[in-house]
């Protein structure tokens, strides 16, 4: 890896961070606030939330296994997937590389942040060589994306071949693990310490349930994470987000019940897909989603919305023709969808 400092844009590395009231007084008690021009009414909601969320990030800690100094929260995965580029990208200089297919949000926000996108194939496995990724970098390459199970793919890329990537790459390599919680394969939040270009996401919306208060975590270095708190806005997790959060962390159980329920679900569905007529080939996974390559995916796909069933259509993804991506859901909701298709007369 190269010296940090070389990989940080200048103005960011040299950046005074807006200091908050909050963070003004951190680590002292206080009881009298008449310092941010809050309202003194309607507790609890008239106050500023925690800038840095350490309640939450104590309690993610214990059950990530993870430093707390060590991650970052923000408002959706998106927010973490956005600063790497903010923190370290030049607009119209730098580039970063990713494998295609892929999560759309690593381009958008390159194409947001005016950075050249350079997207490498999969081959017919889903699955990719460090030395194809290697060989998309130049010295203007400032991040590699990963993601592991992949999306729209559902697969685990071979963790070898993610580790010649972080070894042999002088920039940050950036490890998506969203639907890590469904996977049989070990995370590489546990590797941080070996590797101090490794930045690992993850997300409260996928296995722990709770997509609808938009907290994503990214899991760094302490300098990484230095860097995201002073390029992020000031209180970009809200209180509401923060004290759902703490409760969900309070059940761990509960979201391993819940990976063990849809785990079952997804083999049942995986089963029943492959009796299809319409169904040419299910794509292995370990996400809570599979790939199914059907025989025409658009016309099933509007004859479903035509009934109420929502899957995604993702035929004109390169690799992904005539495929639909389908999420796992209840029981009931897998036996209404596979029934749907059972009638359908292509």
């Amino acid at each position: 890896m190269k010296p940090l400092q070389e990989l940080v844009r200048p103005n960011i590395w040299s950046l005074a961070p807006y200091s908050s009231a909050r963070n003004e007084y951190a680590g002292r008690e206080a009881h009298v606030f008449l310092d941010a021009n809050e309202n003194p009414y309607n507790t609890p909601h008239n106050r500023y939330p925690d800038p840095l969320q350490q309640e939450v990030k104590t309690a993610l800690s214990k059950v990530k296994g993870v430093p707390a100094e060590n991650i970052f929260l923000g408002n959706g995965s998106d927010e973490a997937i956005d600063l790497p580029y903010r923190c370290f990208c030049r607009p119209g200089v730098d580039n970063v590389v990713a494998i295609e297919p892929t999560y759309g949000m690593y381009k958008v926000c390159a194409d947001i942040n005016d950075v050249e996108y350079r997207p490498v194939l999969l081959d017919e496995n889903y699955q990719i060589t460090a030395d194809r990724l290697l060989a998309a970098c130049d010295d203007k390459t400032k991040l590699i994306w990963l993601c592991s199970p992949n999306n729209p793919t559902g697969n685990c890329l071979v963790r070898d071949e993610i580790i010649s990537v972080i070894n042999a790459f002088g920039g940050i390599v950036i490890v998506d693990e969203a639907y890590s919680d469904f996977s049989s394969q070990p995370t590489l939040r546990s590797e941080l310490a070996k590797y101090p270009n490794l930045i690992v996401l993850n997300t409260m919306s996928k296995a722990w349930g709770c997509a609808a208060i938009r907290l994503g975590m990214a899991f760094a270095s302490t300098d990484i994470i230095g860097l995201f708190n002073k390029v992020k806005y000031p209180y970009n997790v809200n209180l509401l987000t923060q004290r759902q959060a703490l409760e969900a962390l309070a059940d761990p159980f509960q979201v391993d019940k819940w990976v063990r329920m849809l785990n079952l679900e997804r083999s049942r569905m995986i089963d029943a897909f492959r009796l299809l007529p319409i169904c040419e080939k299910v794509y292995p996974t370990e996400a809570n989603f599979f790939l199914a390559k059907m025989t025409d995916a658009q016309t099933i796909y509007d004859r479903l919305v035509e009934q109420g069933i929502i899957v995604r259509n993702r035929t004109r993804i390169k690799l992904c023709r005539d495929c639909l991506r389908i999420t796992v859901g209840t029981r009931s909701e897998n036996n209404e969808l596979i029934a749907a298709l059972r009638q359908l007369q292509l």
